[in-house]
């Protein structure tokens, strides 16, 4: 395949500065709105305890900063799912030139496919998982004490969960790379199916604040699950790849 014609490594660098930048007022833009609808976003990151969280249903600070430092982290991680669509198109304009077409085919359809991921994850935690674990941690000592709990202990909380969880979606895409580019074979990843049920059940008490088997399984059965259809795209993609190999030969030979 033709590449793009190669430019002086100041231009590449210019072109880099450009586009970090770009990514940064993405990230700025996408905060601001986050900020200016902090009140939406918070009630849906409370409406899975809004219940337990206090006498009241509210969450509670004991610190003067604490909610507006809780707003901005918020805002702030808001801002970069929103920038994620921007940050992916500029990291994708920059390195695609230096690309095959094949391969630039395949990297405009991982980016998408990591971000439907992310999500997939995400509204897991959110709808699957957190409901069950929350209810498990605020209703525990029930009758012994009240909950009093701090928005910031809370929103903490929250925002780790739904972003491991949006890694550990991430698993059947990581192996579908890997064994494009020939760096693990679905052989090697169907014998290390032992090992990744014991990975799942550690990243379970990892991720899960809970000592409780029952939230640690909601962890550990999805990664078990998405690791075989890891194992299903690492077939798929190799077989792919061999295909490719043999036209890339016959065309070859016909020269």
């Amino acid at each position: 395949m033709v590449r793009d014609t190669p430019r002086p490594l100041g231009e590449h660098l210019e072109e880099l500065r450009w586009r970090l930048l770009t990514c940064v007022l993405a990230l700025l833009v996408g905060a601001g709105i986050s900020f200016a609808f902090f009140g939406t976003i918070a009630d849906a990151l409370l409406a899975p305890a809004q219940e337990h969280l206090s006498a009241t249903g509210d969450p509670i600070f004991t610190e003067v900063t604490e909610l507006f430092t809780v707003t901005v982290k918020v805002s702030l991680l808001g801002g970069l799912v929103l920038a994620v669509p921007v940050v992916a198109y500029q990291a994708l304009m920059f390195i695609t030139p230096g690309l095959t077409f094949r391969e630039r085919r395949w990297a405009l359809a991982l980016v998408p496919g990591a971000l439907l991921c992310f999500v997939g994850g995400a509204a897991f935690a959110y709808f699957v998982m957190l409901p069950p674990i929350l209810r498990f941690l605020l209703t525990f000592g029930e009758g012994i004490a009240d909950p009093m709990i701090r928005i910031g202990n809370y929103m903490s909380l929250m925002m780790t969960l739904l972003f491991w969880m949006g890694m550990v979606f991430q698993t059947p895409l990581v192996m579908l790379v890997l064994a494009k580019t020939g760096v693990v074979s679905p052989a090697a990843l169907a014998r290390g199916r032992r090992f990744a049920v014991v990975l799942a059940f550690i990243l379970g008490a990892v991720i899960t604040p809970t000592f409780d088997p029952v939230n640690q399984a909601l962890v550990a059965l999805p990664f078990v699950v998405l690791y075989e259809l890891g194992i299903w795209l690492a077939k798929l993609a190799t077989r792919t790849r061999r295909r490719g190999r043999r036209r890339a030969r016959g065309g070859s030979r016909s020269e």
